[in-house]
């Protein structure tokens, strides 16, 4: 796909072959139903949902593949994605075969958790230095 500045998923989806854009039309709605307060935007050119304001995927397709970007959360085993071509980031399919939903829904599930759990950790650090503030003022 030609490197344009798209400013909405749909417009991205609509520049995409007919087949292709079915595959990323269903990771996309996946995301929808597994983090449904997930907020999509185009980051980096690609469709993105951010969670928390942070990435929890990024998905995409070139004229030689569809990918996902962002890398495998480490607690999804890397066994899960040993037959697909990958590199630092990147996870890439077959342009005429689905993105598989079991793999979408892993990475999403993990990624989400990692979030969840630095956001709680940022609160109990927040709330411990509050505390340590208030007791060192006394």
């Amino acid at each position: 796909m030609a490197m344009k500045a798209y400013k909405t998923v749909d417009a991205y989806l609509e520049d995409i072959p007919e087949a292709p854009r079915a595959h990323l039309a269903k990771v996309r709605e996946s995301v929808k139903t597994l983090v449904p307060d997930a907020v999509e935007s185009i980051s980096y050119g690609l469709p993105t949902f951010k969670y928390k304001g942070k990435p929890l995927i990024y998905y995409g397709a070139t004229s030689k593949h569809l990918a996902l970007y962002g890398g495998l959360p480490a607690s999804v085993d890397p066994s899960v994605i040993a037959k697909y071509d990958t590199s630092k980031g990147t996870i890439r399919f077959p342009l005429d075969k689905p993105i598989p939903a079991t793999l979408v829904k892993k990475i999403v599930s993990a990624r989400k958790a990692e979030i969840d759990a630095k956001t709680v950790a940022k609160k109990v650090t927040a709330t411990q230095a509050s505390a340590k503030k208030k007791a060192t003022a006394r």
